[in-house]
């Protein structure tokens, strides 16, 4: 089945969307940081069961295809992304869905799953976390500075969106998600995880450089129910770098 590629009008913003599949399983690809449906979920796009599921990936605003407007970062960015994602799913006419949420997607995931407990069947997240710690802040400024990542990750990026609105967008990120361990516990959504009702799957890469194993291990023992997976090899780009296993092990878990 073709990927078809479109925009809908969500909450005064023109959201960009790629949907694949005829399956009676709506499923929704949240992308991570600077991430779009189109760099962050190609092995997904083009390999989940498109019998079993309708997969929908989105840019969020200020992402990928959904600019404008540029991305900011107001402290409850999380929340508007979380808001956005579902009243697009609703807006496409679904009436319930899956989310698999990677990074900040799963971290948006996460606190939509939490917010419209009706509307999601289940929750796929892998490379998230819930709360800022120092030792996050410190990881996050040394990829600040794009000029330094490997041209692998940067240059798909870089043809996205050009480099200064590339390099400008990683910074305020930077910025934007390190204001979190201001709050106490460095909070952003821990308050909300005993409200995730439905069945929750947490994959994480025990090699992430990004994101330490404690927060993966802090979600699922704070979501009532859930599962986690380690992968010994997985980094923080694991439903890439091992699509295969990384898509069986998910459609199993949706099933």
């Amino acid at each position: 089945t073709s990927i078809t590629s479109a925009k809908i009008q969500v909450n005064g913003v023109h959201l960009h969307y790629q949907q694949t599949g005829e399956g009676s399983h709506a499923v929704l690809l949240l992308p991570g940081m600077l991430g779009s449906s189109q760099t962050d979920f190609g092995p997904q796009l083009k390999s989940m069961n498109k019998q079993l599921f309708t997969v929908v990936a989105w840019d969020p605003r200020g992402y990928g295809k959904s600019i404008p407007p540029s991305r900011d970062f107001p402290p409850d960015f999380f929340e508007r992304d979380a808001k956005d994602a579902v009243d697009l799913m609703q807006a496409l006419k679904f009436k319930k869905f899956s989310l698999l949420g990677w990074s900040d997607g799963g971290i948006t995931a996460l606190i939509a799953a939490a917010r419209y407990p009706n509307l999601i069947h289940k929750l796929v997240i892998w490379g998230a976390n819930a709360s800022v710690t120092q030792e996050d802040v410190r990881i996050y400024n040394g990829i600040r500075d794009v000029s330094k990542w490997s041209e692998k990750v940067r240059k798909p990026l870089e043809e996205l969106y050009g480099q200064k609105y590339l390099a400008e967008t990683c910074e305020a990120w930077v910025d934007g998600i390190s204001r979190f361990a201001e709050n106490s516990d460095g909070n952003i959504c821990q308050q909300l995880l005993p409200d995730i009702k439905c069945p929750t799957f947490i994959i994480h890469g025990e090699k992430d450089p990004l994101v330490p194993q404690a927060h993966a291990e802090y979600i699922h023992k704070h979501i009532k129910g859930s599962r986690l997976l380690l992968m010994p090899e997985g980094k923080h780009n694991l439903h890439l770098r091992f699509a295969k296993d990384f898509n069986r092990e998910v459609e199993n878990f949706l099933r």
